[in-house]
């Protein structure tokens, strides 16, 4: 079963359209990465999906209901953690999360959610003593309230230091191994792609691409870099490299040559080196970035 269906979603404000007939499904028990640039249409998605604002056509349904007739079922089987959140300088962290348990008229334990996000030792602080991360995490821990079905992190590693954002995906991937559904929207390529199962990408209100992080560089081809160590580069190598089908740029750099290819000519790459009469010591392939591949469908016409 699908946890998130939009089919054909319009959104306008004023003169700007900013979802253009948007489908997009999430399965159950995935983590759905969600990128695009800024003025895309990504939080209008959010605000759509959470009733927050109403589209002007199409269909929303979220855990199999309909977002707009059905809006209190929905917000009570998912947690959301938006972006900007801020905490309240003089509540501990006990505090915050029975704040939240109430407000959604719930009975959980505000020690054993605090527990899962990994502040058990600072639940009687007041959070303004915090650091950036773990705000995140009391955030989290609120958005855990009532064990939803389906978590919305929106920039959730925004302002995070490496050691934070890591402490962040191992929750969420805890999270969604016990079941949960979670649609992760973010700017930060690198986090969207250690933790997504699949990935959609939004431009102009449009989603220009779902998939894996593998099938998003097949799509766009050439998505991956052959890098190749010589004992010396031969004469000409680049250009022979060059002329071979299925290569689309070669860059030397002392012995290392680095062949941008398809992967079927890679190993008639490293032959060919050999013919020119290269001593070949070592090869390797490096797939190409997230960021290469937001910047081809944000950018170009994929």
């Amino acid at each position: 079963m699908a946890a998130i269906e939009l089919d054909g979603v319009e959104k306008s404000f004023g003169d700007v359209r900013a979802l253009r007939g948007l489908d997009l499904d999430v399965q159950d028990g995935e983590i759905f990465g969600f990128l695009g640039p800024n003025g895309a249409g990504k939080s209008t998605t959010i605000n759509v999906l959470l009733d927050f604002i109403r589209p002007d056509a199409g269909s929303v349904r979220v855990l199999g209901r309909d977002a707009r007739d059905d809006s209190v079922a929905v917000r009570e089987r998912t947690g959301v953690l938006p972006e900007g959140f801020d905490v309240y300088d003089r509540l501990t962290a006990r505090e915050h999360v029975q704040f939240a348990i109430d407000s959604k008229g719930a009975d959980d334990d505000p020690a054993a959610l605090l527990e899962r996000v990994g502040l058990e030792e600072a639940i009687d602080r007041r959070a303004g003593g915090y650091s950036k991360g773990m705000k995140q995490r009391l955030a989290l821990a609120m958005a855990l309230v009532g064990d939803p079905e389906l978590l919305v992190l929106d920039e959730p590693s925004s302002g995070l230091d490496p050691n934070g954002a890591r402490e962040l995906r191992e929750i969420v991937e805890r999270e969604a191994a016990d079941g949960t559904t979670v649609f992760f929207s973010s700017h930060i390529l690198g986090q969207v792609e250690a933790v997504c199962d699949r990935v959609g990408i939004i431009r102009e209100g449009e989603l220009v691409a779902v998939d894996t992080i593998e099938g998003l560089r097949e799509n766009v081809g050439g998505g991956s870099t052959l890098v190749v160590e010589v004992d010396s580069v031969p004469e000409d190598a680049a250009h022979r490299l060059k002329s071979l089908d299925g290569v689309s740029e070669v860059t030397v750099d002392g012995t290392t040559l680095r062949i941008t290819c398809e992967d079927d000519v890679k190993m008639d790459a490293v032959s060919e080196l050999e013919t020119l009469g290269a001593d070949v010591s070592d090869f390797s392939t490096e797939e190409a970035p997230l960021e290469d591949l937001f910047a081809a469908y944000t950018e170009g016409e994929q």
